[in-house]
């Protein structure tokens, strides 16, 4: 009995005095003491928490070589190898958590809108349901800043760049023809429903490298990963029709959609500003297949449309009218895919086919243009720690144009050309704290049809001030082919790139529903297309001596918590820009830039009426034209443009409603500008046409309705 209990009495002994005490602090990277971090040793239960100055202190019967855990939410976890029996009075600093959701974010030239987006200036719904959009992705992205408001055009002019100046991406894959087809001073719409995207990047300048081929910026377009049920929808409209069903499995789905417009039936009720022989009619649809497997996501996605019009068109050097007859067939397919394999990488890859073909009669004139479309992308990322992220990829784009002009008198004409663009390009994100981030690139592509190589470097810094706010710089080089205006005619003559530089400067504040965002900007453009000729032509002698300049400053302010049941958002831009371009004969402000741009958007939900209204109202100062009866150069000025519209959503029930809209309320007269005539009448003077909206007002009532498993769902996100 004596031996046992002596032995028992050196176990404990034993025991006790070969456990090692660890003691320390820990801190963050200023200094200051970390209160209540979780200190282990891993693999084991030994361990304890930091106290409020940041020490600690616990007994391990670990030995030798350890690793020393050290965790804390809005921390980096830090891991340290210690000899435990040596490991005292030390400190331990731990790292800002990059990841963290108060973590800054690059914001400079960039608006996103969608759940998954860190900093969010819009929501889905909100590209949607603003008055005046009827519906269109890019009449709601016409409300934010950095935007011009080229009624008689309908496409994006982005801070002093035209509509060629931007390309359009679904899916991380190009777009080829992202806007229906139309004649001049007819406005034009995005051909995509808008309730397939469930997020929207629109970059006004300095975006990422992964894009190119775009002088003044990108927009980005994310459809829906996953539907949330089963549901039927149909649209009764006044100016057509339309259906959709969405089926989901267990790791698929399919959405499909279709719709009829005819504005006939509409514009015997509504007066028109134009003379139709037969308006607008298309017929559309769409798909989305996705299938979610172990390690990625496929989506496919298909569209097709065919699109009608017959039109009478004032023009100022012919006394009759000029009569455009157009059909137009487009198809886009695009393939995506997403997904992860082996240790922290990640691969994007996709494909995009686009078709599209004109017919056009102009008077006894017959054109027609076949465009065919491809993009072939993939991309790698590897994250090698929280605060290194590097991606790098190859885009090859195919294109081919054919155009043929047959004149009742005179020769035919056959245009067109073929272009290849392969491209490589690589971006590091690298957080040196949750406070600083920056994104490093380049992107390098090769035009064969332009023979010539571009190297164009991209560079973002951002800086958390305050918990709320932030700044944020950018800098890139970007080129971009001459659009298909000029491009038709290489086969006569060789082209260049053109280019912009981009610096812009930006300030955000985000905090309890209330976003401000103040950026300057500067845009320096070179190697742009000049011309000899009055108007484009075969014989026109071409060169790239054109420059330019675009500066400004956009300010937006959204607001969703200060008032109940009301959200709305201020947009106001300034640009001043010039060119020397196309045929000027000096350096002049283009014709479709308007000075100081206004928009201010309300949207209120009043709940005894079950109804949601909306007010927006844009309004420009006047526009820059040229008067070939003075003697200066784009002397002349429209007046200024202001448009209210006002929208209605009524619940009939959960899953109807009853919608109207309207345009214009108050009937402003707007002129978007005038065209002259090319020579002068008997007195001398050259006449004019005013080039304004095909109609006053857009009146607009439909009813919609959702048939859906949870007898919620209703189409409120589509109006």
């Amino acid at each position: 009995m004596k031996t046992i209990f002596i032995l028992t009495i050196h176990l404990i002994s034993t025991l006790t005095f070969s456990q090692n005490n660890i003691s320390g602090k820990v801190v963050d990277e200023k200094g200051k003491p970390v209160s209540g971090a979780n200190v282990y040793i891993e693999g084991t239960y030994d361990g304890t928490t930091s106290s409020e100055t940041g020490d600690f202190t616990f007994e391990t019967n670990s030995k030798g070589t350890q690793i020393l855990v050290v965790s804390f939410l809005v921390f980096e976890t830090s891991k340290t190898t210690i000899d435990v029996a040596n490991f005292k009075n030390r400190t331990i600093k731990l790292k800002d958590n990059v990841n963290a959701l108060d973590a800054v974010v690059i914001t400079a030239g960039t608006f996103e809108a969608g759940g998954k987006a860190k900093v969010s200036v819009l929501k889905p719904l909100d590209i949607v349901t603003t008055a005046g959009s009827a519906g269109n992705i890019i009449a709601a992205l016409q409300t934010l800043p950095g935007t011009q408001n080229v009624g008689e055009d309908g496409r994006l002019f982005v801070r002093g760049g035209d509509a060629s100046e931007t390309q359009t991406f679904v899916d991380g894959i190009r777009v080829s023809q992202p806007y229906g087809a139309t004649t001049q001073n007819l406005p034009t719409r995005g051909r995509f429903s808008p309730f397939l995207f469930s997020g929207i990047s629109f970059s006004t300048g300095g975006y990422s490298a992964e894009y190119g081929e775009a002088l003044s910026s990108v927009l980005l377009l994310n459809t829906q990963d996953e539907p949330e049920q089963n549901k039927t929808e149909i649209s009764l409209m006044t100016v057509g029709l339309g259906a959709g069903n969405t089926q989901k499995w267990k790791k698929s789905s399919l959405s499909v959609n279709a719709s009829y417009i005819n504005l006939a039936p509409y514009q015997v009720a509504i007066k028109q500003n134009v003379d139709w022989n037969k308006p607008f009619q298309s017929l559309s649809g769409e798909t989305v297949y996705r299938y979610n497997f172990n390690s990625g996501f496929l989506k496919l996605y298909a569209a097709f449309d065919s699109s009608k019009f017959d039109i009478n068109q004032e023009n100022s050097n012919t006394p009759q009218k000029i009569r455009v007859d157009l059909n137009n067939t487009n198809f886009y397919f695009n393939s995506s895919y997403k997904g992860v394999f082996g240790s922290n990488w990640q691969i994007t890859s996709g494909l995009s086919y686009g078709y599209s073909k004109n017919k056009i009669k102009l008077d006894v004139d017959n054109v027609a243009n076949y465009e065919n479309a491809a993009h072939l992308k993939l991309k790698l990322k590897k994250s090698f720690s929280d605060r290194v992220k590097l991606s790098f990829g190859a885009d090859y784009f195919v294109t081919k144009f054919d155009e043929e002009y047959n004149p009742k008198n005179g020769s035919s004409a056959i245009l067109g050309y073929n272009s290849i663009i392969a491209a490589v390009f690589t971006e590091a994100d690298i957080f040196f704290s949750k406070k600083i981030v920056a994104k490093v690139g380049f992107r390098a592509s090769n035009n064969q049809l332009l023979d010539e190589i571009a190297i164009a470097p991209r560079i973002s810094l951002a800086y958390k001030i305050a918990k709320s706010s932030q700044i944020s710089m950018a800098y890139g080089d970007f080129t971009q082919t001459p659009n298909v205006d000029y491009i038709k005619y290489s086969k006569f003559h060789q082209f260049e790139s053109e280019k912009s530089s981009h610096y812009i400067l930006n300030y955000q504040y985000n905090k309890n529903g209330k976003t401000l965002i103040a950026e300057a900007y500067y845009k320096d453009y070179s190697n742009l297309v000049k011309y000899d000729t009055p108007t484009i032509q075969y014989n026109s002698i071409f060169n790239n001596s054109g420059f330019g300049y675009a500066k400004g400053v956009d300010l937006f302010w959204r607001d969703g918590t200060t008032f109940k049941n009301l959200e709305y958002w201020i947009s106001y831009s300034y640009i001043d820009s010039e060119r020397d371009y196309k045929n000027f004969p000096t350096q002049a402000t283009p014709s479709f830039i308007a000075n100081n741009s206004l928009s201010v958007v309300t949207k209120y939900w009043i709940s005894d009426w079950k109804s949601q209204i909306g007010f927006t109202n844009s309004f420009s100062t006047g526009r820059p034209y040229n008067n070939p009866n003075e003697t200066q150069f784009m002397n002349g000025k429209t007046k200024s443009y202001n448009n209210l519209s006002f929208n209605w959503a009524y619940l009939l029930s959960q899953q109807k409603i009853l919608y109207f809209s309207v345009s214009n309320v108050l009937g402003a007269q707007n002129v978007y500008g005038y065209d002259y005539a090319k020579n002068p009448n008997s007195n001398g003077v050259y006449n004019r046409t005013a080039i304004t909206p095909t109609a006053d007002r857009f009146f607009f009532v439909g009813f919609f309705w959702t048939i859906s498993n949870d007898k919620k769902d209703n189409q409120l996100k589509n109006l």
